[in-house]
């Protein structure tokens, strides 16, 4: 009885430290993607109509990306409708062809319409090869467009990636109240 006593409260110890380190995890990519968020908004890159009318957008702060011939990226963001962080979100993305290198860039995906973001949050949604991030540069978001409502920006940080691959990327959403209740 005792031995199963112990198990119980081992099992409920190391339950509730895995909850507070996801926890802790979110707040840090909540906090990272508020900056980045921030930053964004006071270059002079032209993203102010897409913070103003789009229906959500998800930032993520920092996505890894590298490769060899087979590369891949990932990266953790915040799903945001009206300015509120809504959700939590996962991009993985793997290609194949002529590649090498590695970089960190920060992803910032707009949603034009309610459908478009309602399917990111139903996990039916996925940017195929032929989609393409536009580079934020100087005034270069003023003149970029949705396509079937969606339009994606990258901001390279760190490192060097020379890329003619092709892939995808993939998303998983939380929303924020089901990541209280757990």
């Amino acid at each position: 009885m005792k031995m199963t006593k112990s198990i119980l409260v081992t099992a409920m110890l190391l339950f509730s430290l895995g909850m507070y380190a996801q926890d802790q995890d979110d707040q840090r990519v909540i906090a990272d993607a508020e900056k980045a968020k921030t930053k964004l908004q006071k270059t002079n890159y032209g993203l102010d109509q897409f913070f103003e009318n789009a229906s959500g957008y998800v930032v993520f702060p920092n996505v890894g990306e590298g490769g060899l011939i087979v590369g891949g990226a990932s990266g953790n963001g915040v799903l945001y409708e009206k300015g509120k962080a809504m959700g939590m979100a996962d991009l993985k993305k793997l290609d194949v062809g002529l590649q090498a290198g590695g970089q960190s860039s920060t992803e910032i995906i707009f949603f034009e319409t309610e459908e478009a973001l309602n399917e990111f949050k139903r996990g039916d949604f996925e940017l195929s090869a032929e989609a393409t991030a536009v580079a934020l540069e100087k005034g270069v978001a003023a003149k970029a467009n949705y396509d079937d409502g969606v339009v994606v920006f990258a901001k390279p940080k760190k490192g060097l990636m020379a890329d003619l691959s092709v892939g995808g990327q993939k998303f998983k959403y939380t929303d924020m109240e089901l990541i209280e209740k757990k």
